[in-house]
């Protein structure tokens, strides 16, 4: 598998080697969604919690008399049938919304991904980036001469300059390939990758 090499104006001007075991492989989209759905699922927190009928501050006092109202017959206020009264099935602080993915499973998907990605002209690679001080405007400058927006960068190396004229800029990303997840490969319009950081990726996923 060949990848466009980028130079500093954005432009194609060569083509680079990548290994077939990662970036060369069917696009499998069920397995693509269920890693996916697990990265989120497991990034939740699951903190928040709602009462039942027992928990709600409510009177022990019938509402009205048993018969001759016409009404349906009532015990408590607290009943999830009454506004204000408490849930039938509550969320509880303590609920764990994680979801087992085995690495190969997980390897494989990634795999998938940067596979449909380069399909796509979506991926692309270049050869370093880095910035000679930590100001954000000049790491715009450089993405903006190559005519990048949208993009998720994966670096092999990322000095404090790099980090912190990074973190300030809206729909950019900045990482090294072991903190690239899924739903960052999927959600951003171009991936960029350093040379370096293909070998890196090649024994995370190879």
């Amino acid at each position: 598998m060949q990848l466009e090499l980028l130079n500093e104006q954005g432009q194609a001007s060569a083509k680079v080697d990548a290994p077939d075991t990662v970036f060369g492989r069917d696009f499998n989209e069920a397995l693509v969604h269920q890693i996916v759905v697990a990265y989120q699922a497991n990034a939740r927190q699951g903190t928040r919690a709602q009462k039942d009928r027992e928990q709600v501050k409510h009177s022990t006092k019938k509402p009205f008399r048993q018969k001759g109202t016409g009404r349906a017959r009532a015990g408590m206020t607290s009943s999830p049938l009454w506004r204000g009264g408490g849930r039938i099935f509550p969320n509880s602080p303590d609920e764990n919304f994680t979801q087992k993915v085995n690495k190969k499973m997980y390897r494989a998907g990634m795999a998938s991904i940067f596979s449909q990605l380069a399909r796509e002209g979506r991926l692309a690679v270049i050869d370093s980036i880095a910035v000679d001080a930590p100001k954000t405007k000049l790491l715009a400058a450089k993405l903006k001469a190559m005519n990048l927006e949208h993009v998720l960068v994966i670096a092999d190396q990322i000095d404090e300059n790099l980090y912190l004229a990074s973190r300030n800029l809206p729909n950019v990303l900045v990482v090294e390939p072991r903190y690239a997840d899924p739903l960052s490969l999927v959600f951003y319009k171009k991936v960029i990758v350093t040379k370096g950081a293909i070998e890196q990726i090649k024994e995370m996923l190879a």
